[in-house]
Order: C-alpha cells, then sequence, then structure tokens
C-alpha cells in the first residue's frame, strides 16, 4: 500500500515539476591525480558523492585495491580481507568497485566496514559523470547516520584502465584533492542552506533537523563575527495549469496552485499535506527576513531548532499557533511575520516565495537546486554528508588564505604544515620570526609584519627588516645591552646590514661587545694632572682643583707650583679671546658701515636727482653741510 502511494506522489510531482525536466544540475567533481604507474600519469576528474564525508581543503593519497570476488563492494568483505592500515607508515587503501546491483551508499558501506579510506565506484557505461546521492527509499537506512568514507565516482574508461594496470601487477597511486572543490576569493564566506520544515520525510529530514541543531552554534558565531553571510531557502513547486482546480494541488499547494511541496509521508488520505509544509517554509522565510532588517539573521537558527522540539508533525502541534510561541519566546515581532506571510488562501503571488522560486534556478557555475537539503558555499554547492565538522572544513576551505577565523585552525579541524620543518619557509629561530603562516588548506611562505615592521624578501629563503627600521625589530640581529641604566647597541639603522660596536666597545657586534678600559690601555685622560676611572662604555677623567678640558686631554689648575707657567697660560688664554673679541666687533662694525652707505646712496639715487657727473663720485657727510 505504502509503495502505491509513493507512486502516486512521484507522478503528481513529476506534474509539479515538468516544466523543470530542462534543470540544469551540475555534478560537483574534484581532481583525481595518478601519479603511477607511468602510463596512468595525469589528471582525471571525479563526483563527489553527497554522502559520506568529503575532506573540503584537504587532500588523501593511497593505492587502489580491486578485488575480483565482490566487484561491486554489494556484500560484506570476508573477515579476513581488511583494509586497515597495519602500521603508521601504511598508505591509505582505495577500494575501486563497479557500479550497479546495490545502493551507491551499500557499497561505501561494505568498503568502510573493511577498513578502505575511500571508495571509487566506477561507472558501467560510457557517459558524463553523476552525482551518486542517497536513497530515496532505503528500509535499512540506519546505517547512512554511520556513513562517513570519503567516496566518488569515476568514468567508465578510467575505471577499466585502472582494472587493467592492477590484473598486470601494477601498483596504481592515486591523490584525491579538494584543496580547490570551492571558491575561496575574500575573509567572507556567503552559503546558503536549502531546507525544509518537515519532518516525516525519514532520513533525510533528520539529517537537516539534527545538522541544523548541531550546527547552530557555530553558524550564530561566525554570523555575528562577520565572517559569514548566511541565507536559508526552501525549496517549492507549481502546480501546472491544467491540474490548479484537482484536489492533489489544492492539498499540496497555496495561492492558488503557485508554490506546492510534496506531501510530508506521501498519504493524501490524512495526516499533515504539502499546504503545511509550504506554510510553514513561508513562516521561516518571513521570519528570517524580518531578523535581517533587525540586523540579528542569527535568530533563524534559534527559530528551526525551537520549532522542531516543540512543534513536530509526530506530535501534532505542527502549526501556526505554535509557530507563534515559539516567535514570542525569541521576542520576534509577529505581526511583521504576519504581515509578510500574508493571506495564503488567495491568487496573488507571495514575494518571499518568488524570490525563492527564483533562487532555486542556478547562477553562473552554481547550477539548479534540485536536491534538498543542500548547502552552497560560495555559490558552489557542497556534496556529502550534513555534518557539522565536514560543514565547518568546508566553509573554512572557501575563506582567502590567511583570512580564516581562529576557529578554522584548530588542531580539531586542521593540520599546521608550520610544525613540519616550518613550512619550507624562512625562519630566524633566535628571534623565534617565521614566514610560514598556517591556513586551513596548508601554509604559505610570507615575510612577517613584527612590531608594525614589514620584513621583506621571497618567504622562502630570505626575509629582512627595511634598512631605515632593521634595528627596530631584534635589534637587527646586532649585540645591545643595558648597564647603570644606560643602553647601548650595535645596530646602525641607516645600515642595510652588519652590526658595528659602539665608542667605547670592541667586539664582532653580533655576539657581544666588550668595555674598552680607556685607563687601563692609556688610550684616554694621559696627562700629568689627569686622574682616570674606567665606566661602563666610557670614562671619566678629573683634575685636582683644576679644569679638565677633554677635547685637549689637559687640566687648567690654579694650583699648580710653577705659577708663571699655570696662571700665566690661563691668562694668556683669556686675553688672546679678549683681543680676538673686540677685533671681530671692530671689523664687523666698519663692515656694517660701510655696507649702510652704500645702500643709502643706490635709494637715493632712485628718488633725487644728482648733480654730480656720472663720473664724479657722489661724497655723503653724515655732519652739517
Amino acid at each position: 500500500m505504502r509503495m502505491e502511494k509513493l507512486n502516486l506522489v512521484i507522478c503528481v510531482w513529476f506534474l509539479f515539476m515538468c516544466e523543470c525536466c530542462l534543470c540544469r544540475f551540475v555534478v560537483e567533481n574534484i581532481s583525481l591525480k595518478v601519479t603511477s604507474p607511468e602510463n596512468l600519469k595525469n589528471t582525471y576528474e571525479t563526483a563527489i558523492a553527497n554522502f559520506g564525508i568529503p575532506q573540503y581543503g584537504g587532500t588523501l593519497s593511497g593505492y587502489v585495491v580491486y578485488r575480483k570476488a565482490n566487484q561491486k563492494a554489494c556484500n560484506n568483505f570476508a573477515d579476513d580481507i581488511s583494509f586497515k592500515k597495519k602500521t603508521p607508515g601504511d598508505l591509505p587503501v582505495f577500494l575501486l568497485a563497479d557500479r550497479g546491483d546495490c545502493f551507491f551508499t551499500y557499497k561505501a558501506w561494505n568498503a568502510q566496514n573493511a577498513g578502505a579510506s575511500a571508495i571509487l565506484v566506477a561507472d558501467d557505461r560510457p557517459e558524463h559523470l553523476i552525482t551518486m546521492d542517497l536513497p530515496e527509499d532505503d528500509t535499512k537506512a540506519d546505517y547512512l547516520q554511520n556513513l562517513t568514507l570519503p567516496s566518488a565516482l569515476i568514468s567508465y574508461k578510467l575505471g577499466e584502465a585502472i582494472k587493467n594496470a592492477i590484473e598486470n601487477k601494477d601498483l596504481v597511486l592515486v591523490n584525491l584533492d579538494w584543496k580547490e572543490a570551492l571558491p575561496h576569493p575574500d575573509e567572507r564566506v556567503e552559503y546558503e542552506f536549502w531546507t525544509n520544515s518537515n519532518d516525516e520525510c525519514g532520513p533525510k529530514c533528520d539529517d537537516q533537523i539534527n545538522f541544523v541543531k548541531s550546527f547552530k552554534g557555530v553558524a550564530q558565531l561566525l554570523e555575528q563575527k562577520g565572517y559569514t553571510q548566511f541565507t536559508p531557502h526552501y525549496i517549492t513547486w507549481y502546480c501546472p495549469n491544467d491540474y490548479i482546480s484537482s484536489e492533489k494541488c489544492k492539498s499540496q499547494c497555496i495561492n492558488h496552485g503557485r508554490y506546492c511541496a510534496p506531501d510530508p509521508d506521501g498519504d493524501f488520505s490524512e495526516g499533515y499535506n504539502g499546504k503545511n509544509v509550504v506554510f510553514q517554509n513561508l513562516i521561516q522565510g518571513c521570519l528570517y527576513k524580518v531578523a535581517n532588517e533587525s540586523g540579528k539573521p542569527w535568530i533563524w537558527w534559534d527559530y528551526v531548532t525551537e520549532f522542531a522540539n516543540h512543534c513536530s508533525m509526530k506530535e501534532k502541534k505542527y502549526n501556526k499557533d505554535c509557530a507563534d510561541d515559539v516567535l514570542k519566546s525569541l521576542g520576534v515581532d509577529n505581526k511583521k511575520v504576519d504581515e509578510c506571510v500574508g493571506n495564503t488562501e488567495e491568487n496573488v503571488e507571495n514575494a518571499v516565495l518568488k524570490a525563492e522560486q527564483d533562487a532555486q534556478i542556478g547562477q553562473g557555475d552554481r547550477g539548479d537546486v534540485t536536491i534538498q537539503p543542500t548547502l552552497v558555499i560560495n555559490n558552489r554547492q557542497y556534496r556529502g554528508k550534513l555534518d557539522k565538522k565536514a560543514v565547518l572544513k568546508a566553509i573554512c576551505s572557501a575563506y582567502k588564505d590567511t583570512t580564516e577565523p581562529s576557529l578554522c585552525l584548530t588542531d580539531e579541524i586542521e593540520t599546521n604544515e608550520c610544525l613540519d620543518n616550518n613550512g619550507g619557509c624562512w625562519i630566524d629561530k633566535v628571534a623565534g620570526i617565521t614566514a610560514c603562516k598556517d591556513t586551513f588548506r596548508g601554509r604559505v611562505c610570507e615575510c612577517p609584519i613584527v612590531h608594525g615592521v614589514k620584513f621583506v624578501g621571497d618567504g622562502f629563503n630570505h626575509c629582512e627588516a627595511p634598512p631605515t627600521l632593521r634595528c627596530h625589530v631584534n635589534n637587527g640581529g646586532c649585540w645591545n645591552g643595558t648597564n647603570d641604566g644606560k643602553t647601548y647597541s650595535a645596530c646602525v639603522d641607516d645600515h642595510t646590514k652588519g652590526c658595528t660596536c659602539p665608542p667605547g666597545f670592541k667586539g664582532d657586534g653580533v655576539n657581544s661587545c666588550e668595555d674598552i678600559d680607556e685607563c687601563k690601555e692609556k688610550s684616554k685622560c694621559q696627562c700629568s694632572e689627569c686622574k682616570c676611572k674606567d665606566t661602563w662604555g666610557s670614562y671619566e677623567c678629573s683634575c685636582t682643583g683644576g679644569l679638565y678640558f677633554k677635547e685637549h686631554d689637559m687640566c687648567i689648575n690654579p694650583k699648580h707650583d710653577d705659577k708663571s707657567g699655570g696662571w700665566g697660560f690661563a691668562w694668556i688664554f683669556i686675553l688672546s679671546l679678549a683681543v680676538i673679541g673686540v677685533v671681530g666687533y671692530t671689523f664687523y662694525k666698519y663692515r656694517i658701515r660701510r655696507y649702510m652707505d652704500s645702500e643709502i646712496r643706490n635709494i637715493m639715487a632712485q628718488y633725487m636727482p644728482l648733480d654730480n657727473p656720472p663720473d664724479v663720485p657722489l661724497n655723503l657727510s653724515h655732519g652739517n653741510i
């Protein structure tokens, strides 16, 4: 009976979607690089499965195994067959299985139980790659919750080539690369979640609500910090004009057949119907619109979680009253939400649902959204299990290198490549400065900024501070020391490199500079009356009862026994200074006087007629005429 109902649902929705037969579904691919044997060396495309946990942002290498028995992997592998790594140095095993005879997920589950690290399903016909999806009606679907194996579909031609190589005893080494699976243009990731309020559609509905509950905290944190821009979406269809008046359309659609959803349990005669689902989808869409306009779009996660907890179909609370209670508990203005929802019985368009139908059509490389639920990250569709850690990895891989939030660089999420040989980048071990910057997809070698100073270089073999600022960072790698409140450095800012001990010190300037004892070496303070005392980096020189002239390394002592020699020299020195001052002043005054006379003559010549002939000099008197 259930199968008949299911067939009826399929027939009805075929009519609803008949105009979508030409929908552009995009298969999301990643690179599969074969590194051995020589005749297969190349990079091939492979389609990511919509189950298991893909390694977004990373790579996985291993060797391929193809079993002659159980070639399609539809049965459990014998207990004596294990693909598990026996030692840490063992290569991971990629199980190659043929397509056909059972669900794709069965193949992956059997490979996972046997210890394989990944499964490659070889197509059984020459065709374009397809996306392996979850089964629509699997009575043993409980295993899907635990299916984590990375899975991909390869072409028939490549599958045959690999099987032939294995038959010839060749070791087939491959590398799956998810690093470029998603675009990573800038420091903010934009992602969409195409979901549904229906909670009676089996494993897919269970997966999506469990994902919302587990991912809520991470999503809200990223959104509040400005690292992401999240938008929820809801897939809707419309009823063809010829069937709008039918009971099937009326029970599955609102607004006169414009917006429809399939019956939750496939039973048109009882329980909730598609009309109820579309209505609740509309409430959630309007809630997001109102919350986004208030600057708090992350409230959507709270609402969907609380609605799932308190308003389930199973408890017969999947209705507007329960939805209103949840809205009130979150402090959302119910009136604004009701205005957005409008009258769903009228033959009019609803702005929110119309926008959803338009967004469902693929833009750019994204393709149309036809699988539900679907996650779209930076306009590319995510493939794989809706797992909190897996989705977070995918989002982290969509940031431009070095702009990802710290959450993406935790040990639980990624491997720090800078811990292995410093990532092959430049490093100053003495100063503890490195050019290696860990990123989610790997690492970059980029000269660092230290204390506001940007180092320059290639980042791999060489980085240094600019010459004018090099002493600001680790003292330019030169010696420096402090003693008795005095600090000396062997680094000179205007030198591009090298270290020179400052005056008063000697040494290589890098490892050490030792104080010079000027007194012991008799290089300073050597006059007969001088008393020398060494200090760190300098010296002190004094004269008993007199004055020390450092420039001339001499003492002027008034108590010297030879007064004619001591004081005589002092008086001669002082008188000499006085004579030089008087002569200088006289000369200065004479020159100024002559200069002023010349200027006055020039001025008077311009404004007064002169009787003197041109060749007769004008004599001026500075007394009476």
